[in-house]
């Protein structure tokens, strides 16, 4: 379908594009099976301005918005969906600062990340405190000269690889949710260290440590607007950012859906290409709708937040969930027409499928924003 993307989009898209067949898809099954994060490839895109996407052109970015990140995202996911989390996942940990952050603390984060040379990340899940990120546990208690940061936050992409860190902890326990706030950590601040690597089913190439704070002390000046608003950020980050989990599952479908339409035209069985087949048409023509859906609604959102909508929860959960439980069909027919080779390692379909499988639980359960989008509902907002 044409989206009539502009002369932005289409240039970052294209690059994207570019680095991931140049440079993504002859190292990706390294770096899966040597869980490696892919700091050279981080590297290329921040020599081709990748980086500069999501920031504003004040600080050195490009200015983009929610459609131009989900195209990156999307082409990178082609490939390899770890790469892209790694990419996407140090927009996520600079949105707080972007939108709320003061001009003394963008003057001095924006232009490093905008250039790449150093990665975000945003930290805001616990052992308790998944979906409900309410429950969080981690304190922030206020001093003379700033705050002490005690707690561990859990599952934290591009976690011990990350320069900053966007937190969120209580300063204000007995207020729960409300007594939350948003704090920037700089890695080698005393006090705050890193757990194990976690070994994971799929995005293995990206990094998911735990982040431990022992009497961590962080200038005042590192509070992300007023305390209080951490919670109501982050819930507004996430329907911004949803659209990019989306885009992931996206990508990680359009690229099943290449290679086993590829290999249904070259395996020949009983004397013809099992492209041939029926049975095998009709299930690369679901594939094929389920993407072709999946991007118009991921696409539609996006410019939808880039439109200055002020209301689009319910939309922004909607392209998540039917995206990312898209990428699952797809990548689960994709290895039923490999077949028995497709359950193998040396074929990148069950590598897809891992990957996919993680966009129907991060920024949110498709179970908890099914309830948030019936909650949209029971409000009257059907349209």
């Amino acid at each position: 379908m044409e989206y009539f993307l502009n002369e932005l989009q289409d240039t970052v898209k294209k690059m994207a594009r570019t680095i991931a067949k140049e440079r993504v898809l002859p190292a990706r099954a390294t770096l899966d099976e040597k869980e490696e994060f892919p700091w050279d490839i981080m590297k290329d895109l921040a020599d081709t301005d990748l980086f500069r996407v999501f920031v504003p052109e004040k600080y050195g970015g490009l200015g983009g918005g929610c459609l131009d990140l989900c195209l990156v995202i999307e082409e990178l996911s082609r490939a390899c969906a770890g790469v892209a989390v790694s990419y996407a996942g140090s927009s996520l940990g600079t949105f707080h600062l972007i939108k709320y952050g003061d001009e003394e603390q963008k003057q001095k984060y924006l232009p490093d990340i905008a250039s790449g040379k150093k990665l975000a990340a945003f930290a805001v899940t616990e052992a308790d405190a998944g979906s409900d990120i309410g429950n969080i546990q981690t304190t922030a208690t206020r001093t003379d000269t700033g705050y002490i940061i005690n707690g561990t936050k859990q599952f934290i992409t591009n976690g011990g690889e990350a320069e900053l860190y966007t937190v969120i902890a209580l300063t204000n326990k007995a207020k729960g949710a409300r007594g939350a706030s948003a704090f920037l950590v700089e890695k080698d601040t005393p006090g705050f260290s890193f757990g194990r690597k976690e070994k994971k089913m799929g995005i293995r190439t990206s990094a998911t440590r735990e982040l431990v704070f022992e009497d961590c002390h962080i200038p005042a000046e590192n509070l992300i607007g007023r305390e209080g608003m951490g919670f109501i950020m982050t819930i507004k980050m996430f329907d911004n950012t949803r659209p990019g989990i989306a885009a992931q599952a996206l990508g990680i479908a359009q690229g099943a859906l290449e290679a086993a339409t590829d290999y249904a035209r070259e395996r020949i069985q009983f004397g013809h290409p099992i492209i041939s087949s029926q049975a095998v048409q009709h299930m690369l023509a679901n594939m094929a709708i389920d993407v072709e859906v999946a991007r118009a609604i991921v696409y539609a959102t996006a410019r939808t937040i880039d439109s200055g909508a002020k209301d689009f929860s319910k939309e922004s959960a909607i392209a998540k969930v039917f995206a990312s439980e898209a990428a699952m069909r797809v990548t689960t027919d994709a290895v039923q027409i490999f077949g028995g080779v497709g359950y193998m390692r040396d074929y990148p379909i069950e590598k897809m499928m891992r990957d996919a499988k993680i966009t129907q639980i991060y920024e949110g359960a498709n179970q908890v924003l099914r309830n948030a989008i019936a909650s949209e509902l029971r409000k009257g907002k059907a349209a």
